[in-house]
């Protein structure tokens, strides 16, 4: 039928176009429905995950997005002024920070002397090359916006985020007071507070090439990116033992579906010496003593347990040691619930910070379960 090669040739591709043409106008009318079913991909890292997660709200985006960046970027409207910080400062921060700032016991120092007018005038604390000088916050902090942030988002450390944003204002501003940056009648507010930030004794000071312990301007990490004969792979050097690969299920069951960690399937692996494993496995003995009637809600709630323990020191006494020292004291609850609203010192050798969230009602509660 074809007598020449070439004839032949022209014939092939004439058809492979036309089968071409066919099948990518074909694909375009798919294409063009699929668009009009599959809703639109909000993000490019949701593409292969149509199913999951949602677009978050503007809503639930403010809530998270609560940064005040050097520009002050982010700083919500409001203002306070240093002498109703001070009343505040009292009641939730000088416990661990002494009442000017000044204490060293749990942190070191935020305000301790050691800047100076020239210091102010320049933007560089003379006393942070003097390794005699104790380094505080107020010498090495370069923006205000620092204090400003860390204070709205961490402090007080055992309620944070309690703070309204005019306490904040006021806190930062009987701080910048006590080292004498502003007055001690001065108001903080978002509209003068870039006029702050000028007279920051350490804002030109910022520096990365000093030492993380050491004052001598030499730096102590040296770490730089891999950029040659980088490790091409991992080497896996350990792993769970085989007995107890699957003591807790199958670990493959217990890994998100997608992600780089699929995990092993450890599910056919039920021998005998898991079983036995299971079998030994006894269920906690019920609790006792002080622990057994223990308030846990107002315990955990309040941030009790991160410096106390049932039974055992922790930064503060033992719950076991308060009760057996007050154990039989007329006045055990009342000397109790003050004691955990205004905190002190002295007892135990170490502050007790003042717990003034908690109401009366609820210190009385624990007051009472210690002096049971």
């Amino acid at each position: 039928m074809f007598n020449s090669p070439d004839a032949f040739t022209r014939s092939l591709c004439v058809l492979f176009v036309t089968a071409a043409l066919t099948a990518c106008g074909e694909g375009r009318d798919e294409n063009a429905e699929a668009a009009t079913i599959t809703p639109p991909v909000a993000s490019p890292w949701q593409s292969n995950y149509l199913e999951i997660g949602r677009t978050a709200s503007p809503a639930e985006l403010a809530a998270w997005d609560i940064d005040v960046r050097p520009d002050f970027t982010g700083l919500p409207p409001g203002s306070g002024n240093a002498e109703q910080g001070e009343e505040i400062w009292l009641a939730r921060c000088a416990a661990c920070h002494g009442d000017f700032g000044d204490s060293n016991q749990f942190f070191s120092p935020l305000v301790l002397g050691n800047v100076t007018p020239q210091d102010i005038e320049s933007g560089h604390v003379a006393a942070l090359k003097d390794p005699t000088r104790v380094r505080t916050t107020l010498m090495k902090v370069a923006t205000v916006s620092t204090l400003w942030d860390y204070i709205n988002r961490a402090m007080p450390w055992n309620d944070p985020k309690s703070l309204s944003t005019d306490e904040v204002y006021s806190l930062v501003a009987y701080l910048l007071s006590l080292g004498y940056i502003v007055d001690s009648d001065f108001e903080l507010s978002n509209e003068n507070i870039a006029n702050v930030q000028a007279r920051m004794p350490n804002r030109n000071g910022m520096t990365q090439e000093h030492g993380l312990w050491k004052v001598d301007d030499v730096s102590d990490v040296h770490n730089t990116a891999c950029m040659t004969n980088c490790e091409a792979s991992v080497e896996v050097a350990s792993s769970i033992p085989q007995f107890a690969r699957n003591a807790h299920g199958n670990l493959r069951d217990q890994m998100r579906i997608f992600g780089p960690f699929p995990g092993e399937d450890t599910g056919a692996e039920r021998g005998a010496e898991t079983a036995i494993a299971s079998v030994a496995k006894e269920p906690p003995a019920p609790e006792a003593g002080l622990a057994s009637s223990a308030p846990m809600e107002l315990l955990t709630g309040n941030s009790c347990l991160g410096c106390h323990q049932i039974d055992s020191k922790l930064v503060g006494p033992a719950f076991t040691a308060v009760a057996e020292k007050y154990a039989g004291q007329d006045d055990a609850v009342v000397y109790l619930s003050r004691k955990i609203r205004q905190g002190g010192s002295g007892v135990w050798g170490g502050f007790m910070p003042p717990m003034a969230q908690l109401s009366e009602a609820n210190a009385e509660e624990i007051a009472r379960w210690l002096a049971q």
